[in-house]
């Protein structure tokens, strides 16, 4: 039986729009990341969008993840942003500095 990806991904106008489905943790960040950075060098992505509306989780390995991903995009001077914030997430992006980095609450435009 084929194991459930632990997250959906559209692109559209190179936006790359990241459902995350489960829990971001060491289990299903490398997961994601391998699919997340093919799909950049595919589609030449200049804006990634994580929706963290089914997460209620996420631990250091997620942070990195998120902090990869930014550190990539600012390179192509690209934008990674996030939406769906539960309270409990608010918190940990909080703490560990991702609200520094991101641009919480806001879409790209081909999604609103």
């Amino acid at each position: 039986m084929k194991e459930k990806h632990p997250a959906q991904y559209t692109v559209k106008n190179r936006c790359l729009y990241v459902a995350l489905q489960e829990d971001l943790d060491q289990h299903n960040v490398d997961r994601i990341r391998l699919r997340l950075d093919a799909l950049i060098d595919e589609c030449g992505s200049n804006e990634v969008v994580f929706d963290f509306s089914k997460v209620n989780f996420m631990d250091s390995s997620g942070i990195g993840m998120i902090m990869g991903r930014y550190r990539r995009m600012m390179l192509q001077n690209g934008k990674v942003r996030a939406v769906g914030i539960h309270p409990a997430i608010a918190r940990i992006m909080k703490y560990s500095g991702l609200y520094q980095i991101l641009e919480p609450n806001v879409l790209c435009d081909e999604k609103q």
